[in-house]
């Protein structure tokens, strides 16, 4: 590993760091919640779901206890709801870059997005891997992320009057961004133009429909083809003025592009956690099955993205390793604290944490600040 890194004074101090807002890494923030240990949490896609809410939002499990069948978006609903009391905060739309131990055995976390945290204990709940945004292979796209190349349409799109907008995609999310730059308004962009190679999708039907109304009505337009080259400017730091396509049907096609948008579905990555300095077998990472604790003393790692023998990978297995992970964090969190096994059916310190009953004394044991600064200035 590389040698110890100094945080800068700005770095988030906290117990616990979660990387990963799948269902199982917000059940693992209620078992922390339970063991009194607050935690941030991380993950690069803009909301929190993991493959729940990005795959199958509506797609009906039926495997997980007391819900005879509920669908992905409301099992994640139902999680945040049973997290809330615990108030975790999230870091969305950031991928964890680096992990490295600090001499005093805390855990230094870095982000793309340059956010730091010094924690106590690390859980990795990222599921398959991180899921990132599917690109385009174009050369030059990379210098417009961000600016005129962007993966999602912003809560708060930029001025759009009079400019040119392609989206790429065949799923809901590039239709749904097709159909709302192109309703009528004041800052409905010079065109829009819907990319795909082919003239069928994988979108709702409903989402379809909406899309050919407005393909008829002019006020849409769709090319079947494939990106071929972006057209620049000028020198490599000028703006993008147009895509080029090769279509399915004909010669080669330009079209004038201001914004392009790049809503082509997202894939699951091992990516930066493979450099960590864990125990992996076949891209998954080996942990012990007392506290599902990684090679490395401190990290944990639940969900699909562990393997140990006998492993399985269901969501309810996850929620035990969860459970479990929380258990051994304590003891490092809380190492003079002897805490016996409490049950929220009954525990009056649990039910003052969950909110439905008042406060009581805390359980003796030295005082803690969960997230509290200290001397090494983080």
């Amino acid at each position: 590993m590389a040698p110890s890194p100094t945080p800068h004074a700005q770095a988030i101090a906290t117990d616990a760091l979660v990387i990963g807002a799948g269902p199982v890494g917000l059940f693992q923030v209620f078992e922390l919640g339970l063991q009194e240990i607050a935690a941030h949490m991380v993950d690069p896609l803009p909301h929190a779901g993991g493959q729940c809410a990005e795959l199958y939002p509506d797609k009906p499990i039926y495997d997980i206890p007391g819900l005879p069948v509920v669908g992905g978006l409301e099992l994640v609903q139902r999680l945040q709801q049973q997290s809330a009391p615990f108030k975790p905060t999230l870091h969305l739309g950031q991928l964890v870059s680096a992990l490295q131990r600090l001499p005093d055995g805390r855990w230094h976390v870095e982000t793309n997005a340059g956010t730091e945290f010094v924690a106590r204990t690390v859980f990795i709940a990222a599921g398959a891997g991180a899921f990132l945004p599917r690109s385009v292979k174009l050369d030059g796209i990379d210098r417009h992320l961000g600016r005129q190349v962007l993966h999602q349409l912003p809560d708060a799109p930029p001025a759009l009057a009079g400019l040119h907008v392609v989206v790429l995609g065949d799923e809901d999310p590039a239709l749904d961004a097709a159909i709302a730059l192109a309703a009528p308004g004041p800052q409905r962009p010079a065109s829009v133009t819907l990319v795909h190679r082919r003239d069928s999708f994988r979108a709702a039907a409903d989402t379809v429909a909406r899309l050919q109304a407005l393909r008829d009505s002019g006020a849409l337009r769709f090319v079947a083809g494939q990106p071929m080259a972006l057209v620049e400017g000028g020198p490599p730091t000028a703006p993008l003025q147009a895509l080029d396509l090769l279509p399915v049907d004909g010669a080669s096609q330009r079209l004038p592009t201001d914004l392009l948008l790049v809503l082509m579905g997202v894939s699951p990555r091992l990516g930066p956690i493979a450099d960590w300095g864990m125990a992996l077998h076949r891209r998954q990472v080996e942990v012990d099955t007392q506290a599902f604790q990684t090679s490395l003393p401190g990290v944990f790692a639940v969900g699909d993205i562990n393997t140990y023998p006998g492993k399985k990978k269901l969501l309810l297995c996850g929620f035990h390793e969860a459970t479990l992970a929380a258990f051994a964090a304590a003891a490092i969190v809380f190492p003079e604290r002897r805490m016996p096994l409490q049950y929220t059916t009954t525990s009056t310190r649990l039910h003052a944490l969950l909110g439905v009953a008042p406060a009581v004394d805390p359980p003796p044991g030295p005082p803690h600040s969960a997230g509290a600064a200290d001397d090494n200035g983080a």
